[in-house]
């Protein structure tokens, strides 16, 4: 199936929209699906770096978990599910725009079902999140262009 692919301008600084949405502790403020974020380990975001996401799709509660397999700051970052019966896989790219003043954020999504996932991917997951992805894009552009972000 193709990937998930929503593109959505923002009014901020690429480094800072980078610095945002790459914080996985961030993810449960902009993507409506996600309940919690846990890091594994302590070490600062880099390739190799794991986090644990719980997600709720519809009345099911998944946990997964993401491994970063590319950090390119402040241009592009791609991760992976290595677990779970559902495994995201997720690249992000932020284009400048207007000499750097604003940024033109992609996010695009792919699946792996595993077990009973192989079911959920195209009957429940893929319809959610086309659904919900771009009301994620408006959330994100909403939290970064308030300003309330450092």
């Amino acid at each position: 199936m193709p990937v998930i692919t929503e593109t959505i301008d923002i009014s901020r600084r690429p480094t800072e929209v980078f610095s945002y949405v790459t914080d996985p502790e961030h993810l449960p403020e902009w993507q409506e699906s996600a309940v919690s974020v846990r890091r594994i380990g302590n070490e600062p975001l880099a390739v190799g770096s794991k986090v644990a996401v719980t997600r709720r799709l519809g009345r099911r509660v998944m946990t997964s978990t993401m491994q970063v397999i590319e950090l390119d700051p402040p241009r592009s970052w791609h991760v992976h599910g290595i677990d779970g019966p559902v495994r995201g896989d997720i690249r992000g790219t932020i284009m400048p725009l207007e000499d750097g003043e604003r940024s033109r954020v992609t996010l695009s999504l792919d699946f792996e079902g595993h077990g009973i996932g192989k079911a959920l991917v195209p009957l429940v997951v893929r319809p959610h999140v086309r659904k919900e992805m771009p009301r994620d894009e408006r959330t994100l552009k909403g939290i970064l262009e308030s300003g309330a972000t450092a």
